[in-house]
């Protein structure tokens, strides 16, 4: 079975998370710049208000064993130093039941699957 991890962190943590990625062995990973506000409902500096922040939304795909290590990997990285802090973002995990190589055409299921 594969894996879709979708990760929102902070952009300038982006770049760290690609690396320690790589590093890990999962070069395969897409990066959107994306906007959006989470339970802190956006940011007030002075009498301006900031509805929606600015976030790095990044996406892979991945055999399901490795779950829990690339998870702990995004974590690690994209974390504000000590305990964290509110914006450092979020990470949703779905199955993925087939996906297809567009250049082959070849289909791939959770039993034949390779890493994305």
């Amino acid at each position: 079975m594969l894996t879709m991890i979708r990760a929102i962190v902070r952009p300038e943590k982006s770049d760290a998370v690609l690396a320690a990625l790589m590093d890990a062995g999962f070069p395969a990973v897409t990066k959107y710049s994306v906007a959006g506000r989470g339970k802190q409902r956006g940011i007030k500096i002075g009498e301006v208000t900031y509805d929606e922040i600015p976030k790095t939304m990044l996406v892979s795909v991945i055999k399901a064993e490795d779950k829990d290590f690339v998870i702990e990997t995004i974590m690690t990285t994209a974390r504000t130093e000590g305990k964290g802090a509110f914006g450092d973002g979020k990470i949703f995990v779905t199955d993925v039941e087939e996906s297809y190589t567009i250049s082959s055409g070849v289909k791939e299921n959770g039993e034949e699957a390779k890493e994305a």
